[in-house]
């Protein structure tokens, strides 16, 4: 009779165990975390700019003095976008719509990002 109980016990552990799920309700992150070197397109006019995305932080610079103004903060992702929270002060002397914040939609292919705003771009390649 233990003998049945044990097999019974270790049939239904086996059944049991084997069908666990995820059940996280955040979204799988894509692995785009990472360095990144691109450019930055507005109206035709272009920026070399260094991203770095790690830990739901960002920081970054442009090679052109705001365009775009990148620094530092935070970002979320959903399903295609990534919505950014820059944490920096700013002054008001300047197109405060360069600054890297807000909702922006996303693609990562062969480790190429490309985010879109507006008519704004970032081509972001992964090193």
């Amino acid at each position: 009779m233990k003998k049945y109980l044990f097999l019974l016990t270790v049939f239904t552990l086996i059944v049991f165990g084997c069908n666990k799920s995820n059940n996280n309700d955040e979204p799988e992150s894509p692995g785009i975390e990472g360095n990144y070197t691109g450019t930055f397109e507005r109206n035709g006019n272009t920026s070399n700019v260094t991203l770095l995305l790690q830990n739901n932080e960002f920081n970054g610079t442009s090679d052109t003095d705001r365009f775009p103004a990148i620094c530092s903060g935070n970002y979320q992702i959903s399903t295609d976008t990534i919505s950014f929270e820059n944490l920096c002060v700013w002054n008001a002397d300047f197109d405060w719509t360069l600054i890297l914040s807000g909702n922006w939609h996303y693609t990562f292919n062969n480790g190429t990002l490309t985010m879109t705003k507006d008519g704004d771009r970032y081509v972001l390649i992964h090193q």
